[in-house]
């Protein structure tokens, strides 16, 4: 379930500038379940992803890591970044599906990442 496993996740979670090869655990401690809960937020987070909104620092450097992160299975993300993409991939597909297609369209218009991890996705019980 590796597919856009920074999404979201990293949208709050992740992120930033690579250390020693990881990516920065400084947004960590950013409460997921808040976010996906709160109208609000979430839409600010996502037209920041989708260039039309104004991004918190966490989410400028989402953008910036993301297209890496997709490209790498994620290699460089924290467990915590991992597991939270699992959650939000797992909320946007059965929640917010229109949101779900709008940011493929963005950051995999081709379906490559779609094809590249739909096998672990189905292990976590996400219908890409």
């Amino acid at each position: 379930m590796k597919f856009f496993v920074v999404v979201l996740a990293l949208f709050a979670v992740a992120a930033a500038r690579p250390q020693e090869d990881k990516y920065t655990t400084k947004y960590d401690s950013i409460d997921i379940d808040e976010i996906l809960k709160s109208d609000r937020l979430f839409k600010n987070y996502y037209n920041c992803l989708l260039d039309t909104g104004a991004c918190t620092p966490e989410g400028n450097e989402l953008k910036r890591v993301l297209p890496d992160a997709l490209e790498n299975n994620c290699s460089k993300c924290s467990e915590n970044q991992k597991t939270s993409s699992t959650k939000i991939i797992k909320f946007l597909t059965e929640n917010k599906p229109e949101e779900w297609v709008a940011l493929k369209a963005k950051y995999d218009p081709d379906n490559k990442y779609v094809e590249k991890y739909v096998a672990d996705a189905d292990k976590d019980g996400i219908k890409l």
